[in-house]
């Protein structure tokens, strides 16, 4: 490859960038654990249920101390995602700037895209989801999604417990209007992918959701249904033997589990 870039080409400083996806939902993840982690280590998670309450006569004894059911769980790093890339000198050498720099930028976006693919597959995997539903109106949209809210706040989940809904871009442009506050001006905001405020919950659009047949699978959650933690971020330069490059490898471990399924509902939808 190094000997043909001798010919007299003009390189532009200009580099082309893959176009990225939406990475939106790690951020609304529960990552307290990340720290308890390494590769393919095993964290358990302690779950604490709650006490019966009973009712005391004055004079009487009380019940037997009650011991609470266990409900923890495993949380496993157990997906590794890599990315292996050289680039010649003769090519380092012949383009501007930044050459090395835009392929470790578009290494990141694809181990990230991977990341919010895995989470949106273990989050769609939640029990409580709709029925197969054909969404061709603003109307249709905002019911689907007032279904799944009354469903987390019938379970116990509060409007101040930071609920995030995480909608495809076709079903955003129909519930857009709906939105109690658009956040469009706020780049702190934008640059975690919140759009807006529907009933108290943050309103995100993803690419990356699953989808099952025709339907979207589509997540109205707490931050502390899924949990996920990240294991080994490793980034490693270096020399091959026998070539003029530089070369870069990239190591990412992480696992993620719905450790409160009661938190989280799946809204399946196509358009109609």
């Amino acid at each position: 490859m190094a000997y043909a870039n001798f010919k007299p080409t003009v390189w532009s400083k200009y580099i082309q960038h893959e176009l990225s996806k939406m990475t939106v939902l790690q951020e609304d993840c529960n990552t307290c654990f990340a720290g308890e982690h390494g590769l393919g280590k095993t964290v358990k998670i302690i779950g604490v249920s709650r006490p019966n309450v009973g009712t005391y006569v004055p004079g009487s004894d009380i019940d037997t101390a009650e011991t609470p059911a266990d409900s923890s769980m495993l949380l496993t790093v157990d997906q590794f995602r890599y990315t292996h890339f050289i680039v010649d000198d003769v090519d380092r050498a012949q383009s501007q700037e930044g050459l090395m720099q835009a392929y470790l930028r578009e290494s990141t976006s694809a181990l990230a895209e991977c990341r919010d693919r895995y989470i949106a597959a273990t989050a769609a995997a939640g029990t409580l989801r709709s029925a197969s539903l054909a969404v061709a109106t603003a109307a249709d949209a905002r019911a689907a999604i007032d279904a799944a809210l009354v469903t987390l706040w019938d379970n116990g989940v509060k409007v101040t417990d930071g609920v995030s809904i995480t909608v495809s871009p076709w079903f955003y442009a129909l519930l857009k209007n709906a939105l109690t506050a658009e956040l469009s001006n706020n780049a702190e905001l934008l640059q975690k992918g919140v759009l807006g405020l529907y009933n108290g919950a943050t309103v995100k659009m993803s690419n990356n959701l699953v989808r099952d047949g025709a339907d979207d699978c589509m997540l109205v959650r707490t931050k502390n249904a899924v949990a996920f933690a990240s294991g080994i971020e490793k980034t490693e330069a270096y020399r091959p033997d026998k070539q003029f490059a530089d070369a870069v490898k990239v190591l990412d471990c992480y696992g993620a589990k719905l450790v409160r399924p009661r938190e989280l509902y799946v809204v399946c939808a196509h358009k109609a």
